[in-house]
């Protein structure tokens, strides 16, 4: 009975013990943020947006370097400078941002996100820096077609994924079908070539492609919570980095250099001299990097195939099976699944392993393209004749021995075309790792997409470049090939 006593005071106590450091921890949660002095400490702040939200932020050549603009930009660099280090900016799509902001791969979002309920239960966001309406571009000729809200029964309305617009649109255009894509430049070019009927956009950014593109306008279209904030986002629990921002922008409003800000953007949309004089040095850094990654991705592939070809034909099964689950679970899933995994999945899965964009993206590739190239290497090791190992054996040479001076030179001669074939599709593969932010070509089409307004020519000349490099390729293959040959 004592002894039941004890253990019945002893749990009170522990109870309340509890109970005390639960309503402390708040406390002690903000005395430990250190979300500020970790930015000092680094001197650098690094901040995520999406460079196709013109006057919010775009590309721009200036003095023949590519340069990110816009009232954003001119933001970022005020916060940055007011906490006393340098600006770090790091481009991606837009629905790559908030996994990129939770992964801390950035240290906060600029890119003309408004707060929603659903983004307030994952991130917290500043004060807000913008209030603006939403607004329905529409083509000239359907001027008298859509007029309010309830006038785009079976109508197509185009909004960039994830955003306001989006919801804004699914909500209140009664019967549109919504279609959502990634970049703003592909909407406005689906509305000018009749494959949408509207385009959901922020007040500026409308304002702002109508100034370019003449047979398009902007609707009389009201929506009823049409008038959204903008605001920067930040992870949760950064309280010292949130009062930092929130003086900043507090200074901003305080001696109104927003207007300012918007006026610069504005100005740097003009345009100056011709397409290829602007914008070839884009296509130049783009070529190189998807050079660069094909040949990393295909060098390590091979290295990694290689491995699992002869994994695969071991006679132990503790080595052909895991092989064997590799390669179907690489081959079975999207590359851009894989790329995903790889950026954003290490860091929530190792914490402090924050792998680069470039980094990332080359393992993928390499992974990816590791389970193609063994299944090669494979099948061209089982099509030398089984005798030409028993000769080799019968002459004293090891199994290791006989693989590698005898089998795998005929291997590698025989698959040398199908490699040649997984060199070219890793070449138009990689367009795919753009999507965690990556410059190579296909990602700096997108660049000149936005910063040109125009979304045919940029895409057209990246297919020229393409096919440049996959046809000069083959062709080179082929060469190495007939030499091959010729020294049978």
């Amino acid at each position: 009975m004592i002894k039941g006593k004890f253990y019945l005071k002893l749990t009170a106590i522990l109870f309340i013990l509890m109970m005390v450091f639960a309503s402390f921890s708040p406390v002690l949660a903000v005395e430990k943020d250190t979300s500020l002095a970790d930015i000092q400490k680094t001197g650098r702040l690094v901040v995520g947006l999406s460079a196709d939200y013109p006057p919010y932020e775009f590309h721009k050549t200036i003095k023949g370097k590519d340069t990110i603009v816009g009232f954003d930009i001119s933001i970022a660099k005020k916060i940055a400078k007011d906490m006393g280090v340098t600006l770090d900016i790091k481009e991606m799509d837009f629905d790559s941002l908030l996994p990129a902001l939770k992964t801390n791969k950035i240290d906060m979002i600029i890119s003309g996100m408004s707060p929603t309920p659903e983004r307030l239960k994952e991130v917290d966001f500043s004060d807000p820096y913008m209030t603006v309406q939403q607004k329905v571009v529409i083509r000239k000729a359907d001027e008298d077609k859509f007029k309010t809200t309830n006038d785009f029964q079976g109508a197509t309305v185009g909004a960039q994924k994830q955003t306001t617009q989006e919801a804004l649109a699914q909500d209140e255009l009664t019967g549109a079908k919504v279609k959502s894509l990634s970049k703003v430049t592909t909407l406005m070019l689906e509305l000018q070539q009749k494959k949408l009927d509207a385009v959901v956009l922020e007040g500026p950014v409308a304002d702002a492609y109508i100034s370019q593109y003449d047979d398009l306008m902007i609707s009389d279209v009201q929506f009823v919570n049409g008038t959204k904030q903008t605001a920067i986002a930040m992870n949760k629990g950064t309280t010292s980095l949130q009062k930092s921002v929130n003086a900043s922008l507090q200074e901003i409003k305080d001696k109104n250099l927003l207007k300012e800000y918007q006026e610069e953007a504005n100005k740097a949309m003009f345009k100056d001299g011709n397409f290829f004089t602007q914008y070839g040095s884009y296509y130049i850094k783009g070529a190189l990097y998807t050079i660069g990654i094909a040949a990393v991705g295909v060098l390590f592939g091979s290295i990694l195939g290689a491995l699992l070809a002869l994994m695969k034909l071991a006679k132990t099964r503790w080595l052909r099976w895991p092989a064997n689950c590799y390669i179907e679970f690489v081959r079975g899933t999207p590359l851009l699944v894989q790329i995903f995994l790889v950026y954003f999945g290490t860091t929530a899965v190792f914490g402090g392993l924050n792998l680069p964009a470039i980094v990332a993206g080359c393992i993928a590739l390499s992974l990816n393209s590791a389970a193609y190239v063994a299944e090669i290497i494979r099948a061209g090791i089982m099509a030398v004749d089984k005798g030409q190992e028993e000769a080799a054996r019968s002459l004293g040479m090891t199994k290791v021995a006989s693989m590698r001076y005898i089998i795998l030179p005929q291997a590698i001669k025989n698959i040398l075309p199908a490699l040649g074939n997984e060199f070219i599709t890793v070449i138009k593969e990689s367009s795919i790792v753009s999507i965690i932010g990556i410059t190579e070509l296909m990602f700096m089409s997108g660049v000149v997409a936005g910063a040109s307004f125009n979304a045919v020519l940029p895409y057209a000349v990246a297919a020229v470049i393409y096919f440049i490099l996959t046809f000069g390729l083959s062709r080179l293959l082929g060469v190495a090939e007939r030499r091959m040959r010729t020294s049978d």
